[in-house]
C-alpha cells in the first residue's frame, strides 16, 4: 500500500517522482503507448491518485516539459554574465553539453523524440525569454556578436547562426546518449568531442579566432 500524503513536502515528493516515472516510461515506450495507470504503477500509486495532481496525461507530459526546459534555463542563466562574447558562447555549449549528457532521459525526451512533445500554447516558459528559454539565451549572445561583427562577413543570419552552432552540440551530445555504450564504436572521450567540435565550427564562423583554444 503507498504511504499517505501528508504535508506539502509529501505532496512536492510524490509530484517529482510521477514526473520521474512518467519521463522513464514517455522515453522507454513512447508517450502514446505510455498509460496513467501505468505510471502510477511504477511508483506504487492508483491512478486515482495521479488524477489528484494533473488532469490527464497531456497536463502531465507538458509538466514534464515545462519543468526540464526551465532546468536547462536555469542551469546556464549564470553563463550569460560572461562579459567576452565568445567565450560565453562556448560556456553556453559546454553548459548545455553537460545538462544533456547527465540527464540523458530528459534530454531524449525534450530533443530526441519523434516530434516536440510539448504544446507550445500552454506552456509555462515564456518564449524568448532569457530567463526561461535556453536557445533564447543562446540567440542572444549570438546576435551581440554579430552587432560587434565577429562573425565572417558572408554570414548574414544570426539565427542561422545559432542554429547552427547548436545542430552542433547536439549531435555530439545524441550521438553520445544513443550510442556511447556501442563497443563496436571505439568512441573518443566525449568531452575531446565536444571540444573538437566547437573549436572547428567557431574557427569557420568567426572573422578572427587565433585566441580560440
Amino acid at each position: 500500500m503507498p504511504p499517505k500524503i501528508k504535508s506539502l513536502e509529501d505532496r512536492e515528493k510524490l509530484r517529482t517522482s510521477i514526473l520521474d516515472a512518467a519521463r522513464t516510461l514517455f522515453v522507454a515506450r513512447g508517450i502514446e503507448a505510455v498509460s496513467m495507470r501505468e505510471i502510477a504503477k511504477k511508483i506504487n500509486y492508483s491512478a486515482t491518485t495521479l488524477y489528484h495532481h494533473f488532469a490527464d496525461k497531456e497536463a502531465l507530459l507538458q509538466a514534464v516539459c515545462d519543468e526540464d526546459f526551465l532546468a536547462l534555463a536555469s542551469g546556464i542563466r549564470e553563463i550569460m554574465q560572461i562579459p567576452d562574447l565568445i567565450m560565453r558562447i562556448q560556456a553556453l555549449s559546454k553548459g548545455y553539453a553537460m545538462f544533456a549528457l547527465q540527464h540523458p532521459n530528459h534530454y531524449r525526451l525534450m530533443f530526441m523524440t519523434p516530434r516536440t512533445p510539448c504544446n507550445l500554447d500552454i506552456t509555462k516558459i515564456q518564449q524568448g525569454n532569457t530567463e526561461q528559454d535556453a536557445y533564447a539565451q543562446l540567440k542572444l549572445v549570438v546576435q551581440e556578436a554579430f552587432d560587434a561583427d565577429l562573425f565572417k562577413p558572408e554570414l548574414i543570419d544570426y539565427e542561422l547562426i545559432a542554429q547552427t552552432l547548436w545542430a552542433s552540440t547536439h549531435g555530439v551530445c545524441s550521438l553520445e546518449i544513443a550510442l556511447g555504450h556501442e563497443t563496436w564504436i571505439h568512441w573518443a572521450d566525449v568531452g575531446a568531442r565536444l571540444n573538437l567540435m566547437q573549436s572547428a565550427i567557431l574557427r569557420g564562423l568567426l572573422r578572427h579566432h587565433e585566441s580560440l583554444n
